[in-house]
């Protein structure tokens, strides 16, 4: 794969994952072509890697589009990543170094001071948070489990579920890191394994409800 092809594929990965390119929208190659500065055809080369990881469609004339997930596929994409996550959770218990404990405590330290400010600074939320997961997949130290969990699409997800957080959530979100810190000391590889599934199981739930009312705002306004 050329550099060009690796650029535009970051390029138009990100635009998805930051939501510039909604659910749904099609993805036009000559204006992708001049947004990340290369030909069409290492655009051509992006979209079929991006379609392989399921974060772009193709219909049935074959033009390209931007995937948007039912709630039955979000729910399937969730429960492989708790079952993937939790895999990992119970490996890092019997490999994680004392280096890797510090950072995961000082990542956690932030979302506490993120979730506590006046307003929840999410932003800040979010970042720490893909970092304190990132530690314990490199805690795992499985290659084959960090490229399985890199096809789940996540991200858009994990943003649009820390955007309905109310207060409880995010509180519950830091205690349940607490907890796998607690389970990480002790090193119990189930402990860790069940807080990580329910952890996952709770951010699914939250989805859930958020997509449950934007359905009946839409609803509403149709019938409006």
């Amino acid at each position: 794969m050329s550099r060009a092809s690796d650029r535009a594929y970051d390029h138009i990965r990100n635009l998805i994952l930051s939501g510039e390119l909604s659910p749904g929208e099609q993805i036009r190659e000559e204006a992708l072509a001049e947004l990340c500065g290369v030909s069409r055809t290492p655009v051509r080369d992006a979209l079929r890697r991006l379609e392989a990881e399921l974060f772009i469609r193709r219909n049935e004339s074959q033009r390209s589009f931007v995937a948007d997930w039912s709630l039955d596929d979000l729910e399937e994409a969730f429960q492989l990543r708790a079952m993937l996550e939790a895999y990992g959770a119970r490996r890092a218990a019997k490999r994680i170094s004392w280096d890797q404990l510090a950072r995961l405590r000082s990542h956690n330290d932030a979302i506490r001071q993120a979730i506590t400010a006046s307003t929840p600074d999410i932003p800040k939320f979010l970042d720490h948070n893909r970092q304190f997961h990132a530690i314990v997949l490199e805690a795992a130290g499985s290659e084959r489990l960090s490229g399985m969990l890199a096809q789940v699409i996540e991200q858009p997800v994990v943003l649009r579920t820390a955007r309905q957080y109310d207060m409880e959530n995010l509180k519950r979100s830091h205690h349940e890191h607490d907890e796998l810190l607690i389970a990480f000391d002790n090193r119990d590889g189930e402990w860790a394994a069940a807080v990580m599934t329910g952890h996952i199981r709770r951010a699914f739930h939250a989805y859930a409800a958020a997509h449950s009312g934007d359905t009946e705002i839409h609803r509403t306004d149709e019938a409006a």
